[in-house]
């Protein structure tokens, strides 16, 4: 049994089909399509800047795009304080080559001289904070030195951190920092000094050479490896239950970055009470 089914009224089929589509230009949305496009074009210069954008891009401040949707969100009050506030460190740092100049070489080594630069001049200021406010040289060197120096390493691990799939590069920078502090920093200073002094000052010295005293430091160091210690057990117990060192749930993120301040806080506090006699370590 076959069923006709009913024809549509105004609708004829032949072997040739014929459909007419009439495109309605709207002048809106073709002004914000073109806005669009021309900040998407902004964004990529931005991204891959000449050496002359990199100073527009210093004191320019404008729209940000979303690299995943490109999606555009406006400049704030909050970012436009800081912006002018910070404008001239932009400048300044805007000197240094662009990173697609030559693999990126003398990006590296005018940023590097740039970051050891500004460190000196955070730790000096520290220094002299510490002499001003009459804190002992060795609570100083802990606390304002320390800070004013490893506040790089603490925003390029955070940075690490937040573009990088797994942990190895936030951690990996930290460890990294520490051993060019201990090793570089200490060895080469003290390298220098006992060439000097063995072949200048040796006989001012009795000829034993060349000798510095830790002072109040040994107990820190001390303080400092059982605190690290802990630190390294409590990366180990997240790889095991968290599965990870970073991320894992709010509670235990939190829980986490807080004790680790907490270790840092009982390093200063034992440091600071045997620079200043109240933990007696020479009895012991």
């Amino acid at each position: 049994m076959k069923l006709d089914k009913p024809e549509p009224n105004g609708v004829k089929i032949s072997k040739k089909n014929v459909c007419l589509v009439t495109l309605i230009r709207n002048e809106e949305e073709d002004k914000q399509a073109e806005s669009q496009r021309k900040l998407i074009s902004l964004y990529l210069e931005m991204n891959e800047p000449s050496w002359g954008q990199q100073f527009k891009n210093a004191v320019l401040l404008g729209p940000v795009i979303d690299e995943e949707d490109h999606e555009i969100t406006e400049v704030d009050l909050y970012e436009a304080i800081w912006h002018f506030i910070m404008i001239g460190w932009k400048i300044a740092f805007a000197t240094v080559p662009p990173a697609n100049m030559y693999n990126g070489m003398p990006c590296f080594i005018v940023s590097l001289a740039y970051i050891g630069a500004v460190t000196f001049v955070v730790g000096e200021v520290a220094t002299v904070l510490g002499c001003v406010l009459y804190i002992k040289e060795s609570v100083a060197a802990i606390t304002l030195v320390a800070l004013g120096t490893s506040l790089p390493d603490t925003f390029a691990s955070m940075t690490a951190a937040r573009q990088s799939e797994n942990a190895d590069a936030a951690v990996g920078n930290i460890n990294g920092s520490n051993a060019v502090n201990v090793f570089l920093g200490c060895g080469l200073p003290w390298a220098l000094g006992s060439i000097y002094w063995t072949s200048n000052d040796t006989k001012n010295n009795g000829g034993r050479g060349y000798e510095v005293k830790s002072g109040p430091l040994a107990f820190s160091v001390v303080v400092f490896l059982c605190t690290a210690l802990v630190c390294f057990i409590v990366l180990i117990a997240r790889r095991v239950f968290v599965g990870g060192e970073l991320g894992g749930s709010i509670v235990g993120r939190y829980a986490s970055g807080c004790f680790l301040i907490f270790l840092w806080f009982i390093y200063i506090l034992m440091s600071t009470l045997q620079a200043y006699g109240i933990i007696d370590t020479e009895s012991a």
